[in-house]
């Protein structure tokens, strides 16, 4: 039986410490906070999506930062599996629109709760309000850790799962970095991810609480097309949000954290645009006298309406008999094609995670110990992990935390 130490009572640290314990090693978890599972109790706006059902291809295809590397992870404590973990401890769950899955309370807090109560059950001792500062090796192995209070405690194991940086308040302040530098681990360059974008356009501020549901969304670089989703957007004061933005943040924040990019919204794509044009031509000749302005109603939300009569550039005062060929087109063009200019990502105070971390060729994919020091193990967002929104995070976090639970071998 081996003496464990697991840094951080999250997701991955709560899990790390139920597979440890079952193993019969004594688990000892430290958590800075004055609770367990705070980031936890928010994810999923407070109801968390505790895995995505899909098949396994697209678990795969969902992560965005080296899907190769959870191969064994996904393999070994699969979606099904999770959700099979789960409901054996008492929480039921339920499947939802994306084959995102929930707590069928709609409570994180009951899952969290679970957790906690299986640790108990398992006899883990739990240290609230205590903060690791240091990591220390001797010989190429894990030795011991440090507390804030300089007090040191020796073990044989240590299993960080710190998180990242997004969502500081939460307790994730990028501790996990600090520990991966300080034993000789790379870290890759980090970003916020799952992000809302900004946009250079002042008049989105006009549009600020708008949902645009059923749009298609084309990112481009220069002329290049870089991501392109359909689904559900919203506007905000400062640009642009909503799920397939967040998915966007993912793909394009590297790149976006350099250079402006341009944002393409097609806000009828059902229609082709010979078909929008003919539909608009019908609106026209069953109100031939009618202002622009009042022909266009139920094209789209009110609130949109005086931006896109404002960029297409014909007077809205015109008769619609009045409008020329030209005019129309370039009006359906718009509605096709409405672009807008992302200048930058949102911080991570508003980040649902972290792009980047610990580099994972320094780290056992079988079992999430480091290639670099025996007994240290790295588990959960603080790897260069990450995936789209839809409970893929989460299923990294359970799945590496798994292998690492599963790994101990002293």
């Amino acid at each position: 039986m081996s003496k464990v130490f697991v840094v951080g009572g999250g997701a991955a640290g709560m899990m790390a410490g139920i597979f440890a314990a079952r193993n019969g090693h004594e688990v000892h978890i430290y958590e800075k906070n004055e609770k367990l599972g705070k980031k936890l109790f928010i994810t999923g706006k407070g109801r968390c999506n505790i895995t995505n059902a899909a098949e396994m291809d697209t678990l795969f295809t969902s992560v965005v930062s080296n899907p190769k590397f959870l191969y064994s992870g996904f393999y070994s404590f699969s979606n099904d599996q999770v959700i099979r973990f789960f409901e054996e401890l008492g929480i039921k769950t339920k499947v939802e629109r994306g084959e995102r899955v929930f707590p069928l309370s709609d409570h994180s807090s009951d899952v969290i709760g679970g957790l906690i109560q299986e640790l108990e059950h398992l006899h883990v001792k739990i240290h609230l309000r205590s903060e690791v500062k240091d990591i220390c090796t001797e010989k190429g192995r894990f030795h011991s850790i440090v507390m804030a209070d300089k007090k040191r405690e020796a073990a044989d194991i240590c299993i960080v799962a710190t998180g990242g940086i997004s969502y500081p308040s939460t307790g994730s302040t990028g501790d996990g970095y600090h520990f991966a530098r300080q034993t000789g681990h790379l870290v890759t360059e980090l970003y916020p991810s799952l992000v809302p974008l900004e946009v250079k356009e002042l008049y989105v501020r006009d549009l600020q609480g708008l949902s645009l549901r059923n749009v298609n969304v084309t990112i481009y670089d220069g002329k290049k097309k870089i991501y392109e989703e359909f689904g559900e957007m919203l506007f905000t004061h400062y640009g642009v949000s909503g799920p397939i933005i967040l998915s966007a943040s993912s793909k394009v924040g590297p790149l976006l954290s350099k250079k402006n990019l341009k944002l393409v919204i097609d806000l009828k794509p059902a229609l082709s645009f010979e078909q929008l044009d003919q539909r608009i031509l019908r609106n026209f000749k069953e109100g031939t006298n009618k202002q622009f302005k009042n022909a266009v109603d139920g094209l789209f939300p009110a609130k949109l309406k005086p931006v896109m009569l404002e960029l297409c550039g014909v007077n809205p005062d015109k008769k619609v008999h009045e409008i020329n060929r030209e005019e129309r087109l370039t009006f359906v063009n718009l509605i096709k094609n409405l672009e807008m200019t992302l200048s930058g990502l949102r911080g991570y105070k508003e980040a649902i995670i972290t792009k980047g971390g610990v580099n994972v060729k320094q780290i056992d994919p079988g079992t999430m110990e480091s290639k670099l020091v025996r007994g240290l193990y790295f588990i959960g967002e603080v790897l260069d992990l990450d995936a789209l929104t839809g409970g893929f995070n989460l299923q990294i976090a359970w799945s590496t935390a798994y292998l690492a639970g599963n790994g101990i071998t002293i």
